[in-house]
């Protein structure tokens, strides 16, 4: 089955119904399946085929708009095809067919409702007069389909029908006899009142069935008892359910019924909604709470008059012609308010404080519906009244921090209601002044709140406020104001920190800059902050900033926010993306503007909120990095200056990590020899006081950041005195996991720095069997990494530097390093420094390549055998069994395939062996996937093996990802191994380097030396049962002298089995015995071995044993006739039964397998 992702949605936009066909197909298999797929089940049936149809609608579902042209066609079979399955259900009451039949189609019309929305769907549903039996009497049906719990969706479409048919205008009375008039209508009523307590659409679906039953003129007499009987149920906390869909239809009804009808009964709805406002328990549901405000405002919407404000803008514009007295006169139409809506507009105005957006919307939407019907004066009282929600909690002049949390509710129900107010045009001219005042605002408003913040709901209806002026106001009321609001909106635009937020900014920019064409460098401006442009935030901040920063009317706002805003935001990764920012925009004038920002950023290291001063050292690093000209020079020492101004207890802090690696970063980057000199005579200057508190950091950002500054004061001033030091005080794991990372970064080449005890520390530090080895993981990944560093570092001047005796030392290392395989709680942690050691021998390898043409004696600093030492290696790493450590090789090895050695004498021993194979493998003209997909690699890896002098180190590699418990990477290694092992010959030939003799031989001489290491034999016992379960040795199992290596295997896994005890050694010994026994040379061996592994003492290897043996008794042909020894088998309780009772046991199996095979004729 297809399925499309929600990624490969997201990226299709449509422009047709473009799988028509195919839906049409799918949905006929549904409509008329035929006899023999009826007979199939539900699931085989219709289950496949309606996933399917419900995965196509969700492609379509941003679109379903496209669907409308084609719904005729596609609903008029489903509904007729419904309404006679429905029809005749009542004659095939317990048929299951049917019922999976009905259900189905129920299932089908439900997905369009789901897709296209009731009202659209529900105007296709049959409509005569005579449907209103069959869609009753199928809900009615007591053992009926829609009585079936499972089949929701069937009660919920055939609810939909039978509110569609009482709109019909008939009367129910002629579908009752005479003696039980009014029985129709009273089932009606029963059947929706029944499915109101349904947690779920079909809730939805009766309550619309109850409203429109009500409304209808014969049963409008039936409303008030039905409205006496919801106010009941609401002290009822019990009845939360069923209150809840009688409410929802007390909303229906007073949003279709007839005026007349809402208007009689507004009384007794009201006393709903107060009583309703008194129970706690209620309107603790927000559900209910959305409801009550919904109810309450459509009351009074239908006791005003309709729309006159609407028709009396449409006339003002008409009259726009003529005086100004005609238009006026417009406002002055009297108009009779019911005396309830002074009250209702109270409740509506406290719930636009409410804490769920969902019934602030509610309420917010209300308030502007009521204010639409009513006098111009008395919808500014409204307006007034909504601005004044604001000053409930105002920004004061200590920061937005300052207000409680539940300002957003307070801000968001105000902001929204101002939003649709102003969508309907009724903000008159001399309130924008204060209503933009207060939007300028709530388009900045964040609370921070923990380690989050709150506020992106208040700045999106912000957004929607503005939207919404553009739209509905004339361009020269808002051309007093749309300089200050391009200016915010284009803030919000570029620098909110959601994605969202600065898209609606975005958007009400574009709708501000189209319809009033007041917005300075509108278009231009609208080109570097539109939808896609804003979405990436590193884009909006480095790209579009300075865009729209070189135009002079947006450039001062956008550094203000930044220095007030971005730097001193919550999230640290806002303020390092703000400092890039404004380090973009200064880039457009360094002279004019830096120096006022650093003047500024100096003002913030002074205060003590920790937030303020790391924004400012992120945003002085910044600066300071562009001050690479002479004429900034004065404002750079300026910047390095600074430091002195942060409080030591601030900077110095443990708790402080983030200012500190700050500080660091901007010792590296305004550093300069004169700063140095300066402090010369100081014993301790805040910079080295910084950089050494780094250095001790257990933090790695911050060691990292202290290690870039000392590598800064490195190409200035020679370090050794302070090298020196460092390492005799580096004693704590910390201290030498910086000192590693720190000694890699100096420049030597600008001075000496003690490189040779610097080399001795940490050859020293990686070396097993030197005392001062850092037990530490990442310290002595750290080292590797500085190895290669200082290696890179130092090979244009080699011979000055160091001897080759060293260099060999340097590279022995890393060699080493690739054997590591440290393990602690966290997992196979020494593969991190394997793959620093891939990488670093790879970057000496090139380093020392490149510059061999200038080394003396280049072969004694680099010799050949070391190179393919680390090509061996290297490839090891590439097939074992971690995904990024064979990634991280596989990059690797191709920078040196793809590595061109300048001329040399004797270039070629350089060359990796097998070059030509490597590159047809991995350099080809295929895709490359990458190395840490086996399915890709390991079909290519296994014929490195014809490449003889990387052979063992390859096996070993191998080994280890078949043995893996990775299912990713050991199913495709061992098919890949398998199929390469029965593509071998026998023998070696010119053109065929390899054979699966000598395969084996390999794997036998891996194991041989090491018999007592576990780790080495389990796998390699693992890999010959994959080659052996997968036939690879059938071209040599007959020949005594090819197959020697095979009996070596035998005895190794046969030796001595009874004294081992390692569980996984034992079970891989035991697979081997019996996965050789159908081969005729070593049945007999095979036999008589078979006791030491069914009655062993462990009760496991007796059980696993068994189970193996068994399966290989039904799955190969052993020539003699198995069937009582696998009954045998089959019989005995080989993991509870005594020992000498399987010993027995083990014996007779051994009997009956020990019968001559049959001749043949």
């Amino acid at each position: 089955m297809s399925i499309t992702t929600p990624g490969e949605m997201d990226q299709k936009i449509f422009t047709s119904f473009e799988r028509r066909e195919e839906f049409l197909a799918l949905q006929n298999k549904i409509l008329y399946p035929t006899e023999e797929e009826r007979a199939r089940g539900y699931y085989d049936t219709y289950g496949l085929v309606t996933m399917k149809i419900s995965g196509i609608f969700n492609e379509y579902l941003e679109q379903s708009y496209l669907l409308d042209s084609h719904l005729e066609d596609l609903l008029t079979p489903v509904v007729t095809q419904l309404k006679a399955a429905t029809k005749e259900t009542p004659a095939r009451i317990g048929d299951k067919q049917h019922t999976d039949y009905v259900g189905s189609v129920g299932q089908l019309l439900y997905y369009y409702v789901k897709f296209r929305g009731y009202k659209t769907i529900t105007r296709f549903f049959p409509h005569e007069i005579a449907d209103l039996d069959i869609a009753l009497g199928f809900l009615l049906l007591p053992d009926g389909p829609a009585s079936e719990l499972y089949y929701w969706w069937l009660r919920y479409v055939m609810l939909l029908w039978l509110s569609l048919i009482c709109m019909l205008p008939f009367d129910l009375e002629q579908f009752d006899e005479a003696e039980n008039r009014g029985q129709t209508a009273s089932q009606i009523e029963s059947v929706a009142k029944a499915h109101l307590n349904n947690a779920g659409l079909e809730r939805d679906a009766a309550a619309l069935l109850l409203s429109r039953y009500y409304t209808r003129k014969d049963m409008v007499h039936k409303l008030a008892p039905f409205l006496q009987w919801t106010k009941e149920l609401i002290p009822s906390s019990s009845e939360l359910l069923r209150f809840m869909g009688a409410l929802r239809a007390c909303c229906e009804i007073a949003k279709t019924g007839a005026a007349e009808i809402v208007n009689d009964h507004s009384s007794m709805l009201l006393d709903i909604t107060t009583a309703l406002g008194e129970n706690k328990t209620m309107m603790s549901n927000t559900v209910i709470r959305k409801l009550r405000t919904k109810l309450i405002s459509r009351i009074i919407l239908r006791g005003l008059p309709g729309n006159t404000r609407r028709t009396r803008r449409h006339a003002r514009v008409l009259l726009a012609s003529s005086s100004e007295s005609q238009a006026e006169h417009l406002d002055d139409v009297d108009i009779d308010v019911p005396e309830e809506t002074e009250s209702v507009l109270e409740d509506l105005f406290q719930t636009l404080q409410d804490k769920d957006t969902v019934v602030r919307y509610s309420a917010a939407k209300g308030i502007s519906r009521i204010a639409e019907r009513l006098p111009a004066d008395f919808c500014e009282q409204i307006l007034e009244t909504i601005l004044n929600l604001y000053t409930i909690h105002p920004i004061v002049l200590t920061g937005m921090n300052e207000l409680p949390t539940v300002a957003e509710a307070t801000w968001h129900g105000a902001t929204l209601a101002c939003a649709e107010i102003a969508r309907r045009g009724l903000i008159p001219d001399h309130k924008l002044d204060e209503v933009l005042g207060w939007q300028g605002k709530a388009l900045y408003f964040d609370l921070r709140q923990g380690s989050h913040s709150i506020g992106s709901s208040v700045r999106d209806a912000a957004s929607y406020v503005v939207w919404s002026l553009a739209k509905a106001q004339s361009p020269s009321a808002l051309a007093p104001f749309m300089d200050d609001l391009s200016r915010i909106l284009v803030t919000v635009s570029i620098y909110d920190r959601e994605v969202h937020i600065r898209r609606a900014a975005s958007a009400a920019f574009q709708e501000c800059v189209g319809r009033t064409s007041l917005c300075p460098h509108g278009i231009p401006v609208l080109g570097k902050i539109d939808f896609f442009s804003v979405g990436l935030q590193r884009n909006a901040f480095l790209v579009a900033a300075p865009e729209v920063a070189k135009y002079e009317d947006y450039r001062q706002a956008l550094i203000d926010h930044v220095i007030g805003t971005t730097i001193r935001h919550w999230d640290p990764n806002m303020r390092e993306l703000g400092a890039q920012s404004l380090r973009e925009i200064c880039r457009l004038d360094m002279g004019a503007l830096a120096p006022a920002i650093a003047a500024r950023m100096a003002e913030y290291l002074k205060l003590p909120d920790s937030i303020d001063v790391h924004g400012a050292l992120l945003t002085l690093t910044e600066l300071a990095a562009c001050c690479n000209i002479p004429e900034l020079e004065p404002l750079r020492r300026q910047i390095f200056g600074y430091l002195s101004i942060i409080p030591s207890f601030t900077v110095l802090s443990p708790r402080q990590e983030l200012i500190t690696a700050a500080a660091c970063n901007l010792i590296a980057a305004s550093v300069a020899l004169v700063d140095l000199e300066t402090h010369a005579q100081d014993v301790q200057p805040p910079w080295r006081r910084i950089v050494e508190f780094g250095l001790k950091s257990k933090g790695v950002p911050v060691q990292e950041a202290a290690a870039q500054a000392m590598s800064a004061i490195s190409s200035l001033v020679d370090c050794s005195s302070a090298v020196h030091r460092l390492i005799q005080e580096a004693k704590q794991p910390a201290a030498q996991q910086a000192l590693c990372r720190m000694l890699g970064l100096l420049d030597y080449n600008k001075h000496h720095h003690g490189l040779l005890e610097v080399l001795r520390f940490l050859l020293d530090s990686v070396n097993s069997q030197s005392r001062t080895k850092i037990q530490n993981v990442e310290g002595r990944r750290n080292a590797y990494v500085s190895i290669a560093q200082i290696l890179e570092n130092v090979a244009p001047r080699l011979n000055d530097q160091l001897t080759s005796a060293v260099v060999c030392e340097m590279f022995d290392a890393l060699l080493a390093g690739l054997k590591d395989y440290t393990t602690d709680e966290r997992g196979d942690v020494g593969s991190w420094i394997r793959v620093a050691c891939i990488k670093g021998l790879v970057d000496m390898s090139i380093a020392l390549l490149s510059n061999g043409a200038h080394i003396q004696h280049f072969e004694e600093n680099f010799p050949p055998a070391k190179f393919h030492e680390a090509i061996a290696g290297i490839l090891k790493q590439g097939v074992e069994r971690l995904d990024n450590v064979r990634e991280a090789a596989g990059v690797q090895l191709l920078r040196l395939l793809e590595f061109q050695i300048p001329e040399m004498s004797g270039k070629e021993r350089w060359i990796a062996y097998g070059d030509a194979l490597m590159r047809q493998l991995f350099l080809g003209n295929e895709e490359r996937v990458g190395w840490h997909e086996g399915n890709w690699l390991f079909p290519r890896a296994v014929r490195l093996l014809e490449i003889e002098p990387y052979r063992q180190q390859l096996i070993s590699g191998l080994v280890l990802s078949v043995s893996t418990k990775t299912d990713s990477t050991q199913r495709p290694i061992s098919t890949s191994l398998v199929n390469y092992a029965k593509s071998l010959p026998t023998e070696e030939a010119q053109d065929t380097p390899y054979s699966i003799q000598h395969l084996a031989e390999d794997l036998i001489n891996h194991c041989s030396q090491k018999l007592a290491s576990n780790s080495v034999v389990i796998p390699v016992l693992q890999t010959f049962n994959v080659l052996l379960e997968g036939d690879a040795f059938d071209a040599i199992q007959d020949d005594p002298t090819k197959c020697q290596s095979l009996q070596t295997l035998f005895s190794i896994a046969t030796r001595n089995v009874s004294k081992v005890k390692n569980i996984q050694r034992i079970s891989s010994c035991m697979r081997i015995a019996v996965t050789m026994l159908p081969m005729s040379q070593f049945r007999t061996q095979c036999i008589q071995k078979l006791p030491e592994f069914l009655a062993h003492q462990f009760p496991r290897i007796r059980a696993d044993t068994a189970e193996y043996l068994y399966t290989i008794l039904q799955t190969k042909d052993m020539g003699i006739e198995t069937d009582e020894a696998e009954d045998v088998i089959l019989e005995t309780e080989w993991s509870t039964e005594t020992l000498s009772s399987v010993q027995e046991t083990a014996k007779r199996c051994v009997e009956l397998l020990s019968q001559e095979p049959e001749d043949e004729e």
